[in-house]
């Protein structure tokens, strides 16, 4: 198992939590075109698809939170469409099928089916590639919510990867220690809600993975389930 902690992930950032694109000051988290960088590093990219629009036109304003449903076990969120209306709605349109399909499987429920591909202990979790190689997306990115003021100062913060400003897509992450080198860089729009849905998220973080920090066994995003004021 592989065990990294923040001051030498962040020294490695040019290998850990994006796809494969350039490290900045040490600390960018950043991934692929389609939006594949997460933490502290760049990772190279997604290569975007032509012709595929943007993120859903869906109405967050009764959006509460999401289930995330892991091989691992569940995963609750809450989401903050008031902070990062965009972003949530970008979610909230590939988990229920009403934004882009997922390029590999068809499935309108992008997410349905996808892997945790980059995972490093006491650092974070990413997820949300349809190919699973840290360079897939939609084919569209979108701009950056950063001006919330909320910031990466503990863990279980929900946020985009990307690979530079405003390109964001289809990938997130989840942090398991605080990452305050992050801050601005990454649209943060929801947060773990509870011990129980950390203690998966750890579980996650710490399993056995391979020298690109991907899991020896597949860590399956089975579906998401997203829930409304009622």
């Amino acid at each position: 198992m592989k065990r990294l902690t923040l001051p030498v992930t962040a020294l490695l950032a040019c290998t850990a939590l994006f796809a494969t694109s350039a490290c900045s000051n040490g600390a960018d988290a950043q991934d692929a075109s389609d939006g594949g960088g997460t933490g502290s590093e760049r990772t190279g990219g997604s290569e975007p698809s032509e012709g595929t629009g943007g993120p859903a036109d869906v109405d967050v304003s009764g959006v509460e939170g999401a289930t995330l449903h892991t091989s691992e076990g569940d995963v609750e969120v809450e989401l903050f469409p008031e902070d990062a209306p965009l972003t949530v709605a970008n979610f909230v349109g590939l988990a229920e099928g009403e934004g882009v399909p997922n390029p590999e499987t068809g499935e309108a429920a992008f997410y349905d089916g996808t892997v945790f591909h980059r995972v490093i202990d006491e650092f974070m979790i990413q997820g949300g590639d349809p190919r699973g190689t840290g360079r897939g997306g939609p084919g569209y990115t979108f701009e950056d919510e950063v001006g919330s003021g909320r910031e990466f100062d503990e863990p279980g913060v929900l946020a985009m990867a990307n690979s530079g400003p405003d390109t964001n897509g289809s990938q997130f992450f989840i942090t398991v220690a605080p990452t305050p080198h992050l801050n601005g860089m990454h649209t943060i729009f929801g947060h773990v809600a509870d011990e129980e849905s950390m203690d998966v998220v750890n579980g996650i973080a710490g399993v056995e993975t391979d020298a690109s920090d991907r899991p020896v066994e597949d860590v399956v995003l089975e579906s998401v389930t997203v829930h409304r004021a009622e």
